[in-house]
C-alpha cells in the first residue's frame, strides 16, 4: 500500500509539472525619430542578449520567467521595459546629456581642436536647433544628431606603408598576423552609426577576418604558399599580388590536450551588457568544445586577482559554467597582477607536448599596477619564454584599449579578436576553435624579394605594426607571428611594373655607385620570390620555404573569388583610412567586387561585409554633405 501511495504521489507530481517555455518577441529601438543600430537588448532574468540591426530591429527569445527587458546604447539612458503579452515592442531611448561634453565629427567632417584618440561622434540626420552644443558653434539652425559620444578608447598610431623602389630597396620583410580584431571593431562602429577612427582600421586584420579557399599543405610542411597576380582594381596600370598562406588543418579529436587558464577582467568597467555578461556567454560556448583530456582554470582580477576555479577537467562542463555564472563586476583593474597569476597557474598545470595557453578577456582598461603599453609588453615578453601562449579577447566600447590588447597578443605568441556579440563569439571560439587555440607554426616571417627588371616600386598594404628589418628574417631570436590549425593568412602588395608611370614612390636621383642593370638570365621572368621562415610550436630553429612568382598577371575577371574578395576588403580599408594611395577606389567598386566574389559564404560573413560597406557609404555621404555646407565652426 505504501509503495502504491508513493507511485501515485510521483505520478501527480509529474502531471502537475510544466516544462519552461520560450517565445519570440520582436521590436525596434529608436531615438523617437531615427532607428538605433547596435543597441543591446537583454532579458534581465534569463540573461539572453541580442543587438539591433541596421534598421534598429531586434528579435529575442524570452522564457516564462522573464519579466523585463533592458535596452542600452552608448550615448543614451538605458531603459527597462516590462514584458507583457505583446509580441512586438517599440522602445524610445533618450540621449544622455551628461555624455555630450565634447563633439568630434569623424570621417570627412571638421574636428574639434582637442584630439581624443578614438573619440567618436556620429552624424546621421539633422534636427532644427539654435545655439551652441558642446563647444561647437551651430550655423544655419541645424545640429548633428549624436549617435556615439566621445570616449576614452585608444588605438596605436599607424604610419601607412609607402611605395619602395625595387632597384634600391628590393626586400620587404614582415611578421605574419592572424588577428582579426580590427574588422569586428570596424563593424561595431558602423553598425552603431559611426565611421571608425582612422587608427582603428588595420587593413591586414580586415582581410584576415575572412576565410579563403586555399589548398592545404602537402608533405610535412605546416604551411602552404599560394600566389595570384592581376591588375589592381583601383589602378589598372598597377599589379596587385596576393600572397596566401594556408595552415594545415588538424581534426579536433587529434589536437593535443589543452591546459587553459581563463583570465577574466571583473573590474567595474566590465559591468555593461556587452562586456562581462557577453564574456560569460562566450566562455560557455568555448566550454562546450572542451574534451575530457583538456583542463581549465579560471583566474579573475579587479582591485586584486584570485583563482575562482582550480584546474578542472573539460568534461566537468557544469562545474565550469557554474563558476562563470558567479562572476560579478566591480573595483579597479590590476591587469598586471592578474596576468602574473594566470601564467603561474598555467605553469603549475603545464602539459608537455600539449597546448598551454592563457585566454585573457578584457576591455583593456588596466589602471592598477603595470598598466602602460611598455610595461605590459615587457611583462608578456618575459612570460612567453615559458612556452605558454596567449589569446586576447576584447569586449565593450567607450573605454576600449585596443592598443594595449594588440601589443599583448603580438608579444605573447598569440592572437587577438574583438567580440561584440554572441555570433562573433561563436565564430572565434566554435567555428575557428582549432585556429584560435592550437598553434601549428610559430615565429612565422615573410620576406619578399622584388626583381627590378619587372618591378619599379612596391607597397605592402597593411601590416604596418608587423614590419621587420631585413636582417630579422634570418635571426631566430626575433619574435614573429603564430598561425593556428586551419588558419589562412593573406597579404597584398601593390606593384608599379616597369614601363608604367610612377608618381607615388617619389622622385629620387639614380644612385652613382650601385649597379643599375636589372636582373636577367634564368630569373628574368620572375617578378618576385616569396621566402617564409617558421618554427615548430616547440622548436627553436627555423625552417625555410621559398617560392618564385612569375609575372603572369590574369585578367581581373578570371581571378579567383579569394583574390577579388581580398581586393575588395583592402579597398574598403583604404577608403576608411582616407589613404594617400587609394587612387580610384570607390565604395561602389568595393560593393561590385564583393558581390561577385562571395563564393560559398556558408556562415554569411561576406554577405555581412556587404551590408557594412553599404552602411558606411551612406554615412560617408552624410559627412561629405556636412563638409560641403559650412554648418559647423570651431569655437574660438
Amino acid at each position: 500500500m505504501k509503495k502504491l501511495l508513493l507511485s501515485l504521489t510521483a505520478l501527480l507530481i509529474l502531471m502537475s509539472f510544466k516544462p519552461g517555455t520560450t517565445r519570440l518577441i520582436t521590436g525596434t529601438v529608436t531615438d523617437g525619430n531615427v532607428a538605433l543600430p547596435g543597441a543591446v537588448v537583454a532579458t534581465v532574468q534569463s540573461k539572453q542578449m541580442v543587438t539591433t540591426n541596421t534598421n534598429g530591429e531586434f528579435s529575442i527569445k524570452v522564457t516564462d520567467q522573464d519579466t523585463e527587458l533592458r535596452i542600452s546604447h552608448i550615448g543614451f539612458v538605458s531603459q527597462v521595459v516590462k514584458i507583457g503579452k505583446a509580441k512586438n515592442y517599440h522602445v524610445k531611448l533618450i540621449a544622455d546629456s551628461r555624455s555630450l561634453e565634447e563633439l568630434v565629427v569623424v570621417g570627412y567632417a571638421a574636428q574639434n581642436r582637442k584630439v581624443v584618440t578614438g573619440a567618436v561622434s556620429t552624424v546621421r540626420g539633422y534636427a532644427p536647433m539654435q545655439g551652441r552644443v558642446a563647444g561647437i558653434s551651430i550655423i544655419g539652425g541645424y545640429k548633428p544628431r549624436i549617435y556615439a559620444v566621445p570616449s576614452q578608447e585608444s588605438y596605436a598610431k599607424i604610419a601607412e606603408n609607402a611605395f619602395h623602389k625595387a632597384q634600391s630597396d628590393p626586400l620587404s620583410t614582415f611578421s605574419i598576423d592572424v588577428d582579426a580584431a580590427s574588422y569586428a571593431n570596424v563593424r561595431r562602429f558602423v553598425n552603431g552609426g559611426a565611421l571608425p577612427p582612422t587608427d582603428a582600421v588595420r587593413i591586414e586584420e580586415m582581410i584576415n577576418y575572412f576565410d579563403y579557399d586555399y589548398e592545404q599543405p602537402k608533405g610535412d610542411a605546416p604551411v602552404n604558399i599560394i600566389t595570384e597576380i592581376a591588375a589592381a582594381p583601383w589602378n589598372k596600370e598597377h599589379r596587385l599580388v596576393q600572397i596566401g598562406l594556408q595552415a594545415k588543418t588538424i581534426p579536433t579529436d587529434n589536437l593535443p590536450a589543452s591546459n587553459l587558464v581563463f583570465l577574466i577582467d571583473v573590474s567595474g568597467s566590465m559591468q555593461d551588457q556587452n562586456k562581462l555578461p557577453l564574456l560569460i556567454s562566450s566562455f560557455k560556448l568555448l566550454t562546450n568544445q572542451l574534451r575530457a583530456k583538456d583542463k581549465v582554470a579560471i583566474v579573475v582580477y579587479a582591485g586584486s586577482s584570485g583563482v575562482v576555479l582550480p584546474a578542472t577537467s573539460g568534461d566537468e562542463k557544469t562545474r565550469i559554467k557554474d563558476a562563470l555564472d558567479k562572476l560579478r563586476a566591480g573595483g579597479s583593474t590590476a591587469g598586471g597582477e592578474g596576468i602574473q597569476l594566470a601564467y603561474k597557474i598555467a605553469g603549475e598545470n603545464f602539459v608537455k607536448n600539449g597546448n598551454n595557453r592563457v585566454i585573457l578577456a578584457t576591455d583593456g582598461d588596466f589602471n592598477v599596477g603595470a598598466n602602460s603599453d611598455a610595461e605590459m609588453q615587457s611583462l608578456i615578453e618575459e612570460k612567453r619564454k615559458s612556452g605558454i601562449f596567449l589569446t586576447v579577447l576584447g569586449y565593450g566600447m567607450g573605454n576600449y584599449k585596443d592598443s594595449k590588447m594588440e601589443i599583448l597578443a603580438d608579444k605573447g605568441n598569440g592572437n587577438y579578436a574583438y567580440i561584440d556579440n554572441l555570433s562573433e563569439a561563436r565564430k572565434v571560439l566554435v567555428n575557428e576553435f582549432g585556429g584560435t587555440l592550437f598553434t601549428v607554426a610559430k615565429d612565422v616571417k615573410l620576406q619578399i624579394e622584388f626583381n627590378p627588371a619587372k618591378v619599379q616600386s612596391y607597397r605592402l598594404i597593411g601590416y604596418e605594426n608587423r614590419l621587420l628589418d631585413k636582417e630579422d628574417f634570418n635571426d631566430d631570436k626575433k619574435d614573429a607571428g603564430e598561425i593556428g590549425s586551419g588558419h589562412t593568412v593573406t597579404a597584398l602588395y601593390e606593384i608599379i611594373p616597369v614601363g608604367a608611370k610612377d608618381v607615388l614612390s617619389g622622385n629620387v636621383d639614380e644612385l652613382k655607385y650601385q649597379k643599375n642593370s636589372p636582373s636577367n638570365g634564368s630569373f628574368a621572368g620572375e617578378m618576385l620570390t616569396v621566402k617564409l621562415r617558421y618554427k615548430d610550436p616547440k622548436g627553436s630553429i627555423s625552417k625555410l620555404l621559398t617560392k618564385g612568382v612569375t609575372d603572369n598577371a590574369l585578367g581581373f575577371g578570371t581571378t579567383t573569388d579569394n583574390f577579388r574578395f581580398a581586393a575588395a576588403v583592402a579597398e574598403f580599408g583604404m577608403i576608411l583610412r582616407n589613404s594617400s594611395f587609394k587612387q580610384n577606389a570607390t565604395f561602389e567598386q568595393v560593393i561590385t567586387l564583393a558581390e561577385n566574389a562571395k563564393g560559398k559564404d556558408k556562415e554569411g560573413y561576406r554577405s555581412e561585409f556587404l551590408s557594412v560597406v553599404k552602411s558606411a557609404r551612406l554615412m560617408a555621404k552624410d559627412l561629405l554633405s556636412i563638409k560641403d555646407k559650412p554648418l559647423i565652426n570651431e569655437k574660438n
